[in-house]
């Protein structure tokens, strides 16, 4: 068997394949109250449809304030969370396994989707102020307030709530969404924090925000819930957060209960040169696997299933996660088990679509 479609075991959770939806925005809660839809059940569960062995839904904000856009989900509510169980329960019966990524975006937030516009939204049209680690603008957005170092406890508190949320909604997974320059890489990275509170300065002082976060959900979601990190192993930039400071926080985390790290790269400050190309992030999984031991992820330009296979031989990934590959083609997963020679279950309604067709 291929090592794709062997099922991997992360806690009390066995996923059927290693093939993995990553989460991606979609900007598409039209009602701007955090609430999905019809939208994302049709988009997330054709995935699953699909041969996904896991779905994890896009960034969702753990308060109003941390959408990145008005029309990003959220996770604070009682309503949302019902809304997502209707997403799980569809998921499920395809037998794939959810997850949820937990977000906040710091000084990235309140700006207008794509299709809207671009930057901040002002406040006399539907945008907020937004708060970071520092009061430093991302290019071309509006300035953030610093946060009091008083107000930190109370956002650690909106994680672990939405994250009660998130399993009483039927997810079967969470990860705390640290990288693309969002709150939590707001706090890690050098290049924008200059704090001089206890959350500030030395690394354990920039990681202490999101150790804190994963210390205190893991408490509160038990022992059987897979409990995910998602870093951007590099700013690309001299002087910023790195391959050595990821590797270490990773352990970190590790200790307190987080058993897989999904990562990425980037998004701290614009106008970075990124090596973008087939598989240019896997190098910086594999060293995160390496270093601590835990189970990673590796994304990034990885588009077909002889290359999944081959990142996932070389024994330092376990699990491949895919975006833009799956907004091509929602049946990557049926697609990859034909590539590799696979016999795996098809969806019954979609069994004459089957290769070879007869």
């Amino acid at each position: 068997m291929s090592k794709l479609f062997t099922p991997i075991q992360i806690r009390d959770l066995t996923v059927k394949n290693r093939l993995w939806v990553s989460p991606m925005c979609m900007y598409s809660c039209e009602n701007q109250d955090g609430v999905v839809g019809d939208f994302h059940l049709v988009h997330l569960g054709a995935r699953a449809l699909g041969g996904a062995g896991l779905v994890m839904a896009e960034a969702s904000g753990v308060n109003a304030e941390g959408r990145i856009t008005p029309w990003c989900p959220g996770i604070w509510s009682d309503e949302q969370a019902k809304a997502w169980l209707a997403v799980n329960n569809f998921i499920h019966e395809q037998g794939a396994a959810t997850a949820i990524q937990l977000a906040h975006a710091g000084r990235k937030a309140s700006t207008y989707r794509m299709q809207s516009g671009s930057g901040s939204i002002p406040l006399d049209q539907g945008g907020w102020q937004t708060y970071s680690a520092t009061n430093e603008a991302f290019t071309g957005y509006a300035a953030p307030r610093m946060l009091d170092t008083s107000e930190i406890p109370g956002l650690v508190q909106d994680f672990v709530l939405s994250a009660k949320k998130a399993v009483d909604a039927g997810f079967d997974a969470l990860e705390i969404h640290a990288a693309h320059g969002y709150l939590l890489h707001q706090f890690l990275s050098p290049l924008s924090n200059q704090r001089q509170d206890q959350y500030g300065g030395s690394l354990e002082n920039r990681g202490r925000f999101l150790l804190e976060i994963v210390e205190q959900v893991r408490s509160a979601i038990g022992a059987g819930i897979p409990l995910m990190v998602r870093f951007s192993a590099t700013d690309y930039v001299e002087g910023g957060w790195d391959q050595q400071q990821t590797n270490q926080v990773a352990r970190w985390a590790s200790e307190l209960g987080a058993d897989l790290f999904d990562i990425s790269s980037g998004g701290i400050v614009a106008g970075v040169k990124i090596p973008i190309g087939p598989g240019y992030q896997v190098n910086l999984a594999e060293s995160v696997g390496v270093s601590t031991g835990s189970d990673v992820a590796a994304v990034g330009q990885i588009t077909n299933a002889l290359q999944a296979e081959e990142i996932l031989q070389r024994g330092d990934v376990d699990v491949i996660m895919v975006g833009r590959e799956f907004l091509r083609d929602p049946f990557m997963g049926l697609r990859a088990a034909h590539e590799l020679g696979e016999e795996i279950s098809w969806p019954v309604q979609y069994e004459r679509g089957r290769w070879p067709n007869a």
